[in-house]
């Protein structure tokens, strides 16, 4: 490193590049990285001073023939920041981020899990004790800590709500114990989770998802070839039951044909709702009325008797789609 960049930390040399690449480049690899390192990312590019010529050149030098026509460094970190991170995460998500980012604080503990995502923060709570846990639920805003409870397992979460109902004031000293645990253990187990949860079929599917049909098609042979139970768990992953939105207007009316009532009630029961009006919209006025009449007063259904249902749907899907009856869609283009 020259004496161009040595004031700049390994932090900061990577909001140099992320600010480089553009809103686009830069959100996308954002969208990879753990609200960790995101929250930490974010700070650095957000208090990013102007940077010269010489020391884009020397921190970005693998983008030279990009930031070759470059100056400097736009010094608008906050606008900069927003957009990426807006594009990365989606609007809701990068709201809270931002809020800490902002805020001009340190933020660390309980605090630094406000705007975590729940699936990490329960993750990195299975193994805590109940009141720990507890304490966490209660300091967490009620929306976000219900999700958290959501995904812990049946006794921990039982345990960890009869402790919230107990819970009257914490002492200032117990609060300051809860932030150390959450820095040392609790982080760190968050850390692991999503560290342990890259790869695997399901992001092979979505790298296969966004690629030709031509090329996804290639590989995933190639695949069948080497394991064909792994190749046809890729397969079923990537067609999933959100696909049906894909579909043109006369496909779904195709497919409803084959579809029993019954089944597709349940199916729809967990569907987003973008995937309900797009089966509503080829129904005859009085058929939708009715369906949605019938899911709102049908009683809870088991998630995994949604996903059968679905995964029945979609079966049939591809064997219309097979026959050259419909043209299943995936990311948007056809598949087959």
């Amino acid at each position: 490193m020259s004496e161009l960049t040595t004031a700049f930390k390994g932090v900061d040399r990577a909001a140099v590049v992320l600010m480089a690449l553009g809103e686009s480049h830069a959100a996308e690899i954002l969208r990879h990285l753990d609200p960790h390192e995101l929250h930490k990312l974010g700070v650095a590019m957000a208090n990013l001073a102007n940077v010269n010529r010489d020391q884009l050149s020397e921190i970005v030098h693998a983008f030279n023939e990009e930031v070759d026509s470059q100056t400097s460094l736009i010094s608008d970190g906050e606008n900069y920041i927003r957009g990426v991170l807006t594009r990365a995460l989606g609007r809701e998500k990068a709201r809270n981020i931002l809020e800490h980012i902002f805020s001009g604080e340190d933020q660390s503990g309980v605090d630094s899990l406000k705007w975590m995502d729940a699936g990490a923060i329960a993750g990195g709570l299975r193994e805590e004790h109940p009141q720990v846990v507890a304490l966490v639920l209660s300091s967490l805003p009620p929306e976000q800590a219900a999700s958290v409870v959501n995904l812990l397992p049946s006794p921990l979460r039982d345990e960890a709500l009869l402790r919230v109902a107990i819970l009257d004031e914490i002492p200032a000293g117990a609060l300051a114990e809860l932030n150390e645990l959450i820095e040392k253990q609790v982080m760190r187990n968050i850390n692991a989770a999503a560290t342990s949860k890259i790869g695997g079929p399901k992001r092979a599917a979505e790298i296969l998802g966004r690629l030709d049909a031509a090329v996804e098609g290639s590989i995933l042979d190639k695949i069948k070839e080497v394991d064909a139970d792994l190749g046809g768990k890729i397969e079923d992953l990537m067609v999933v039951f959100d696909n049906l939105i894909g579909l043109s207007d006369r496909d779904v009316q195709a497919l409803l044909r084959e579809v029993a009532s019954d089944k597709l009630l349940v199916a729809l029961r967990g569907a987003d709702e973008a995937v309900r009006q797009k089966i509503m919209g080829n129904m005859s006025k009085r058929a939708a009325e009715l369906l949605r009449d019938d899911l709102e007063a049908m009683p809870p259904v088991k998630l995994s008797d949604v996903e059968a249902a679905q995964k029945e749907i979609m079966a049939t899907a591809k064997r219309l789609a097979e026959a050259g009856e419909i043209t299943l869609s995936g990311k948007g283009e056809q598949l087959v």
